[in-house]
């Protein structure tokens, strides 16, 4: 399942920075491709406990440079995540770890500081939505009618999902325009990773991406162990967060957009609010209201068009 699927993308000199392909796999999503995107989901869905735990003791900068440092050390076990990657292509391989982690994990707490965690859920499903326009720059080409329908009809049950908690939410212009730019990113990286998978692998590009983003937040990692304290509970929570919501999930998540491309992979931002809730009624005794189940049932429709087999 990680290693390139189909035949090798050709290397051909003189290519762009910014290059996006085709997925593989055109047809509609068979077992394979729901069993990676619902790992994904469960993944990343309870990645939002565990940062809840974690932000007890440590600042969201050093949870930042943990979680990618954890992930870039699981993957480095792997032997076949040391495997070399052609020189022509590191720059986007590092290009890939800044717009997918670096970055991104740097702008989410900084706006943070001046917008509700519901707004910027809200805005960072707007992933799909960013990862499509990507694919259209790219490859200079619309996506399908029922592709592009089900990723609308599939944000606005997003809308539905957060209508509740924005209502009296505090926001700014500056922390609103921060996670446009990080979910602009992540529609960036995610059309990147789609011909550097088919070519490597998700093992060696993952791992080389992660060292590259830990190069950038490690500085501001350190600067804000000064004002964190220790407590197991919040150390232990950072453990599976990196190992597995930025090890595995990430190479899972590059797996998925080689074999579909895209705009098809980036669906799964759709499924982690999902697994959000459903922990939230487990672990935490919520409620869920008519707009949750309303928004619940536009996800699973427009996930099931988006993921039809593209014309």
């Amino acid at each position: 399942m990680l290693e390139p699927d189909g035949p090798a993308v050709p290397r051909v000199p003189g290519r762009r920075l910014l290059e996006t392909g085709v997925g593989a796999r055109t047809a509609a999503f068979g077992v394979k491709e729901w069993g990676i995107l619902g790992a994904i989901a469960l993944i990343w869905g309870s990645s939002f406990l565990l940062m809840e735990i974690g932000l007890r003791a440590f600042q969201p900068t050093v949870i930042a440079t943990a979680r990618i440092g954890l992930g870039a050390a699981a993957l480095a076990l792997i032997p076949a995540a040391r495997r070399p990657v052609d020189r022509e292509d590191l720059p986007r391989v590092i290009l890939l770890g800044l717009t997918y982690m670096g970055i991104p994990l740097m702008l989410f707490p900084i706006a943070q500081q001046w917008i509700d965690s519901s707004v910027a859920g809200m805005l960072n499903a707007g992933m799909p939505l960013t990862t499509a326009a990507w694919a259209a720059a790219l490859l200079r080409r619309l996506p399908g009618r029922n592709q592009a329908i089900g990723l609308l009809v599939g944000f606005g049950g997003i809308v539905a999902i957060s209508w509740p908690e924005l209502h009296g939410s505090e926001a700014t212009a500056l922390g609103t325009a921060l996670i446009v730019i990080a979910v602009v990113m992540y529609g960036l990286a995610t059309n990147i990773a789609v011909p550097l998978q088919q070519r490597y692998g998700a093992l060696p590009v993952l791992l080389r991406s992660q060292l590259a983003a830990l190069a950038v937040v490690a500085p501001f990692g350190l600067a804000g162990l000064e004002a964190s304290t220790w407590k197991w509970e919040s150390a232990l929570a950072i453990l599976p967060l990196g190992v597995l919501g930025t090890g595995l999930a990430f190479v899972l998540m590059v797996t998925l957009a080689g074999r579909v491309g895209g705009p098809r992979s980036s669906v799964t931002s759709y499924f982690t609010p999902l697994v959000a809730i459903a922990l939230g009624v487990v672990v935490l005794g919520e409620e869920v209201g008519l707009p949750a189940l309303v928004g619940t049932a536009l996800i699973l429709v427009g996930a099931w068009l988006a993921t039809r087999r593209e014309t």
